[in-house]
């Protein structure tokens, strides 16, 4: 078991340069993103006119007149701590604000990923199984329309059939299953084309191998055949897909966390760009980061029970 542990060790140092570059990033966002917190501050009311004088004593207090350089190190040194600092708006820890509506998005990318697995993966090995046929041709044109509608145009025709006609699912809101069956659905669609369009294609290429024919030869069952040989070792490509994209519905579910008033990280990002609060932008980017960094080292794991080679030290 050295080879797997030492190649475990790679991967996790291999991430140090990419988290740092995730601060790098998450800070610089918030540094050259137009307009002033300050003002932005002081002109919550939509009322007031700020002086040139309040505006310095608050850019003071929120530390904006800092080098650029001292401010970084600053808010690195707090991050490695949890320390994702506070709302410039409403006051508030980031980090709390975080982890509060972090379940939330959790149970949203569940629910997607759940529509991703039941749906593309049965269609992927219907499509493999009948190759070249009319149910093929039909899968494929499914899966091309999925992958080519966009998000927020099949949110307002799902929000117009199942809730103003059929009256069948809420609106908006978030606290039951039938809350996220919609904005579950629509953060699939996308993906669950692709998914079955890269299924089908390395299934077909795992039957078209020598050890299915020598299975076959044996006289083992179609379903044995098909299902603990060729699909199994068609699995590496789409253990990649889902937890890359595991990884990115978690952080970039915005636009449908919008479109159904969910209330969860990506709302709340979306707060804070409007408000111009930079420590929300900037917090939000480097944990959406970390979740990525996370879900590739659970996907490089799973490399190693799905593909024996990197076990015996292979590439």
């Amino acid at each position: 078991m050295k080879t797997p542990f030492k190649y475990l060790i790679r991967r996790i140092l291999m991430t140090i340069p990419i988290l740092i570059g995730i601060t790098f990033l998450g800070f610089i966002l918030g540094v050259i993103a137009p307009g002033d917190p300050a003002v932005e501050y002081l002109s919550m009311d939509g009322i007031s006119a700020p002086t040139d004088e309040e505006i310095e004593r608050v850019r003071e207090e929120l530390g904006l007149n800092d080098n650029i350089i001292v401010q970084y190190v600053n808010w690195t040194k707090k991050a490695m701590t949890g320390d994702l600092g506070l709302s410039y708006i409403k006051k508030t820890s980031i980090t709390e604000e975080i982890l509060r509506r972090l379940p939330i998005t959790f149970s949203l990318s569940l629910m997607a990923m759940f529509f991703v697995i039941v749906l593309s993966i049965p269609l992927a090995i219907i499509m493999a199984l009948k190759k070249d046929s009319a149910i093929d041709k039909i899968g494929t044109f499914v899966s091309l329309l999925m992958t080519s509608i966009p998000g927020f145009w099949l949110a307002i025709i799902m929000l117009s059939i199942f809730c103003e006609t059929l009256r069948w699912l809420p609106t908006s809101g978030y606290g039951t299953i039938k809350h996220l069956i919609m904005p579950g659905f629509v953060l699939a669609a996308g993906t669950i084309g692709t998914v079955a369009r890269l299924n089908r294609a390395t299934l077909i290429e795992s039957i078209g191998q020598n050890y299915i024919t020598v299975a076959k030869a044996k006289g083992l069952p179609n379903k044995i055949v098909i299902f603990k040989y060729a699909f199994l070792n068609s699995l590496m490509p789409i253990v990649t897909v889902l937890g890359n994209y595991f990884g990115a519905i978690l952080g970039g579910s915005t636009v449908v966390e919008v479109i159904f008033s969910i209330p969860g990280m990506g709302s709340y990002v979306i707060q804070g760009i409007m408000s111009r609060d930079y420590p929300v932008v900037q917090g939000y980017v480097l944990f959406t980061g970390i979740i990525f960094i996370v879900f590739n080292l659970i996907v490089d794991i799973c490399y190693l029970f799905l593909n024996p080679k990197m076990r015996v030290g292979g590439k």
